[in-house]
């Protein structure tokens, strides 16, 4: 890492330019997420060469990096101390930056097991829509000022400022990990892991592929032998299973298609929604990836009936709405925010929503 890896006064110049001048910027890290989110049209802000880790401490794990730096450098380098990032990012191509991972918030198949981005996050420093650059939260578990300011940056996809560094937890990898392969319905999952569970399996992830059910487990060995006996099932011989569905790679997500690929988020243990089309289960039931050619009211209105919500992850048509249109209370807040913290309207103006 060198002195020249900084970009931030060039960036906060940056920003303080496009304020001025009223002139929407489009953020942009590794490019590996473009296709999430609704079409920026303003002029590009690469970050990509802000860079660096800049402070790890294994015997804390915690590390703290520039936005800029690439995911696969921080797992490299976090796999040989034995650690790992426990929300499992998805990577979705190898541009894929650590400042990208908290402005999209997504978390791959351990999530509902290790908890989320935003339950590891520490803290971030942003430039903000004044071109002003701040920091919110620390580098320790127990120092918590600002904790939940800097938790909002997390899936707002640029829109309250350009993140220039961030401070996570980071977790020891497990001793053993091991993944059974078993005979069920999707709607059988949740049901068997909870049993699982309660019976001590230490599991890590549990998806269906639509033929059958995926559950890891890990940590130590007579643990995850124990669990894996437990629950029965087959030792598959395809080992890349988990990076495939985290990162997209699987035939599900690649084929070449003209209906929009959906993401519903559900209450765990409740109903799958009575939607048509092909889909992958993962988080144990409670993420449907979903391929329909059913309408986005359709979907909507029947995902929300059992308490969840759906997105368009990827396709669409550009009259749909990517997120779940907000109500008029909660569209205000979310006005107010956007205000507080890009006042000029300059950071992904509409990626979000296009009202904001």
């Amino acid at each position: 890492m060198s002195e020249d890896d900084d970009q931030t006064e060039a960036i906060a110049a940056r920003v303080r330019d496009a304020a001025a001048a009223g002139t929407p910027v489009a953020i942009r890290g590794g490019g590996s997420k473009p296709f999430y989110g609704h079409r920026l049209d303003g002029e590009a802000l690469d970050v990509s060469r802000h860079r660096g880790v800049l402070n790890y401490e294994p015997t804390e794990l915690m590390l703290t990096a520039r936005a800029g730096t690439p995911l696969v450098e921080l797992e490299e380098l976090l796999a040989a101390n034995g650690q790992m990032f426990a929300f499992e990012p998805p990577h979705f191509g190898g541009g894929a930056t650590l400042g990208g991972a908290v402005a999209t918030g997504l978390s791959g198949p351990r999530r509902p097991f290790a908890g989320a981005l935003r339950d590891h996050l520490l803290g971030v420093r942003i430039v903000d829509g004044n071109g002003s650059v701040g920091r919110f939260g620390g580098e320790v578990i127990k120092n918590v000022a600002g904790y939940d300011v800097s938790r909002l940056t997390v899936g707002a996809l640029g829109t309250l400022g350009v993140v220039l560094e961030v401070s996570v937890k980071v977790l020891p990898r497990p001793e053993t990990e091991r993944t059974v392969c078993l005979e069920m319905a999707p709607e059988e999952i949740h049901g068997r892991i909870e049993d699982a569970l309660r019976n001590g399996a230490p599991i890590t992830g549990a998806a269906h592929d639509g033929d059958r059910a995926w559950i890891r487990l890990a940590g130590a060995t007579s643990a995850v032998t124990a669990g894996a006996d437990w629950l029965g099932g087959d030792t598959p011989t395809d080992e890349t299973f988990w990076s495939r569905l985290r990162d997209h790679t699987m035939d599900f997500f690649r084929g070449d298609t003209a209906e929009p690929l959906w993401r519903l988020s559900l209450p765990p243990g409740g109903r799958s929604p009575d939607l048509p089309g092909k889909r992958v289960v993962d988080w144990g039931g409670q993420l449907h990836w979903l391929r329909s050619d059913a309408s986005a009211e359709g979907i909507r209105r029947e995902t929300a009936a059992i308490g969840g919500h759906a997105t368009v992850f990827r396709g669409g048509d550009a009259a749909t709405a990517v997120f779940t249109p907000l109500e008029p209370a909660l569209a205000r807040f979310h006005g107010r925010l956007k205000r507080a913290f890009d006042p000029h309207g300059v950071l992904n103006p509409g990626r979000m929503y296009p009202e904001f």
